[in-house]
């Protein structure tokens, strides 16, 4: 058997990273996920386990059973009987796969494997995993306590959403977009199309922001499309490049305008930023730049807001 992915389809591949097909570790791809290794690993006695980072190198799972797994925005958690969970964060790069027990298909290069947990059915391997920690259970709010509500959560809370949202002022959008605390599970891609969806630049203050209340309802229902479907379609059109409206994409796929780029976001933490300079109404920066749109993996020097 081949091993199974795990976050996001592709066609006639065996493959475990967002990167592999474009599409970007945000809180849908971590959500299912979390499902799959739920599915593959709860209930199931740990026969073998191994990480391969420095601070975990003696840990050993070995006995324990897995309660289950589950998701927090983009964080994954891995909860275990002997008290423990394992926390770990996808960032730009991360992925989970998943591997028969017996099977001799690699799930990745060697030098990519951050963690092994093997059962007597299924084997996860956590490739390139941004963060990966193991925390007292108990203590879990001590990685996942400073995120605001997850969009993904069936008791998802839309009135303290709003209110962390109002809370912002004159932020920009699309910086309070991406801040885990506010909302949970939103990253790059759905901040770009909920701003064009609403037609504000990324740079209007949150508070100036046309009907906010909107604005959480439509990222909740972008988030929750993806996660059922695996497919990151904020157009409703799935064609290969028809799914987004202004995502990686160089004209506007509604009037065909030449978008425009820049960087926005705190220091180290800066993002592309993409918008129609003419569905989009708003401030923006002097410096932008027409869109060329970039091939392959993101880069690795790109660290999305935790």
């Amino acid at each position: 058997m081949p091993c199974v992915r795990l976050a996001v389809s592709t066609r006639g591949r065996c493959a475990g990273t967002a990167g592999d097909t474009g599409a970007v570790p945000e809180g849908d791809i971590v959500w299912r996920a979390a499902r799959a290794l739920d599915r593959a690993l709860a209930g199931r006695v740990v026969v073998d386990s191994r990480f391969a980072v420095p601070h975990l190198a003696v840990a050993d799972l070995r006995g324990q059973t897995v309660l289950g797994c589950g998701s927090r925005g983009k964080h994954l958690l891995l909860r275990f009987d002997g008290g423990l969970t394992l926390h770990s964060h996808l960032r730009m790069e991360g992925a989970w796969r998943l591997v028969p027990a017996g099977s001799r298909r690699r799930p990745g290069p060697p030098a990519d494997v951050r963690v092994v947990v093997r059962t007597d059915e299924w084997t996860a391997v956590g490739l390139r995993l941004g963060v990966l920690d193991l925390v007292p259970t108990v203590d879990e709010d001590r990685v996942i306590g400073h995120l605001g509500p997850d969009l993904l959560d069936p008791g998802f809370d839309p009135s303290e959403a709003l209110r962390r949202l109002r809370a912002q002022g004159g932020r920009p959008i699309g910086e309070t977009l991406l801040d885990q605390r506010v909302v949970a599970g939103l990253g790059n891609l759905f901040r770009t199309e909920l701003c064009f969806v609403r037609g504000v630049t990324p740079w209007t203050p949150t508070l100036d922001v046309p009907d906010l209340p909107r604005v959480i309802t439509l990222a909740r229902q972008m988030l929750q499309l993806s996660a059922r479907t695996g497919e990151q379609v904020t157009t409703g059109r799935r064609a290969r490049d028809q799914q987004h409206w202004v995502f990686q994409r160089e004209t506007c796929l509604r009037c065909g305008t030449r978008l425009l780029e820049a960087m926005q976001g705190p220091r180290q933490q800066e993002r592309v930023t993409v918008w129609c300079p003419s569905c989009q109404r708003g401030p923006a920066p002097d410096d932008a730049t027409p869109v060329r749109v970039r091939r392959g993996p993101p880069s690795r020097t790109s660290r999305p807001a935790r």
